[in-house]
Formats: C-alpha cells, structure tokens, sequence
C-alpha cells in the first residue's frame, strides 16, 4: 500500500529531480551526489602508486617533495571538469567531500605518503569570502573523514590579491604569485610530514610558491595532493 510519505517523496523528486551530478541521471539516494557508473568513469591516474610520476615531475629542481600524485586527469569537455565546476562554481560541496574522500583513500591505501597532517592551499580572503569557502579546505575535510589527519587551516594565508593564473604562461605565473603566501602561525607545522592539498595542478607554480615558504619550517617535509592533474 502507498502511503504518504511515499507520494509526498514522489512529488518532490518530480519538482526537484535528484540526478547525478555527472550525467545527470536519477539517483536512488538522496544522499547520492554521483552515480555508480560515472564513479566507475573518474579518469584515476594512479600516480599515488610510483615515484617519478608527471606531478612529482613537475617540481623536480624547484621543490624538494618527498612525494606528489593527483587523483584523476583533466580535460577540457570531460565529466571531470563538469565535476569541478559543479564544485568550485556552483557550491556542490557535499560532491567536493566525495571527490576528498576518493584522494583520502589514495594515500592511505599507499606507503609513498606517511604525512602527519592536511594543508589546504589558502585562497585569498576576499575570493574565499565572495565564493563562501575554500575549495581546498573541503578536499581535505574529505579526506580527513578516511586517513583521520587533522587539517591545519589557520597556519599559512594569502594576503594579497593575485589575477587568475588560467591564461598565463609559466614564467607569468610565478611573477604573479611570487611571494604572496605568508606562514603566520610555523609552531603548528614545525617538525611536520604535512600534505599541502589543492584542487588542480597544472605548471605547479601556486604550490611551489607556498610549498617554498614552507619548507623555510624547522623540520618541515612536504608532499604535494591534488584532485586532479592537467597538461599544459
């Protein structure tokens, strides 16, 4: 027998449809963000699995990493970028916990990233204010919900304003945010294996220029995660 409950969840799903993030088809679950099928479509790059990998690569004489991988390659026109700006533009946070989630499952299934703690790149204030949170900052709460490693958030900021970095060239990029993090609280990262977490890396230079303030850290080694990995 169909009670009211049951109509009443049958019309909200018609006015409100639960789709899949990723496809757009319907998800049995309210608590669902993506199907199994796109799930199961995630391009994993597996670079959390060897050394060498085109991450740890692009540090290679400018960063001294003890490790680096990305969970998932980007395209232009894949499901990962309809993902990410689901993300970082529309305020699917519940879907950038599941996607922290998956990085957190990376390491913790790995040898390669013994770290004592999460890092989230910092945005700058008034970026982080206008989007309502730090795309970063929810990565690593994802991830914190499978390894358990607490998430430093407070230690390091971004005090000024940089341009985009999507349309610049290497050399441009680092001239834009050359300098423009500032460690303001080194007693909670001193003596620390700590992950510095972003969303995507392409030439690697905002991780570079905040990984560089951080290694001037008394007994700070760092390893580098991010969601996703693009060519340039």
């Amino acid at each position: 027998m169909v009670g009211v409950a049951d109509i009443r969840d049958a019309l909200m799903h018609l006015l409100f449809p639960h789709v899949c993030l990723g496809c757009g088809s319907d998800l049995p679950e309210k608590n669902m963000v993506l199907c199994l099928r796109c799930i199961h479509d995630l391009p994993e790059t597996n670079f959390e699995n060897f050394s060498a990998n085109p991450v740890e690569k692009i540090f290679w004489g400018r960063l001294n990493l003890e490790s680096a991988f990305a969970r998932y390659y980007f395209t232009k026109g894949s499901l990962v970028q309809r993902l990410m700006h689901h993300f970082k533009y529309r305020s699917e946070l519940t879907l950038g916990k599941l996607l922290g989630r998956f990085m957190g499952e990376s390491i913790q299934q790995h040898t390669r990233f013994p770290v004592d703690a999460l890092l989230p790149l910092p945005l700058y204030e008034k970026r982080e204010r206008s989007r309502g949170y730090n795309q970063s900052l929810v990565l690593c709460e994802g991830m914190a919900e499978i390894t358990n490693l607490p998430v430093i958030k407070d230690a390091v900021i971004r005090p000024a304003f940089t341009e985009t970095q999507t349309k610049k060239g290497r050399v441009e990029r680092w001239k834009n945010i050359e300098g423009r993090f500032c460690v303001v609280n080194p007693s909670l990262l001193e003596n620390r294996h700590l992950l510095l977490v972003d969303d995507v890396v392409t030439t690697g230079a905002t991780l570079e220029s905040c990984g560089a303030e951080l290694m001037k850290i008394d007994g700070v080694k760092l390893s580098v995660g991010t969601l996703c990995y693009s060519f340039h």
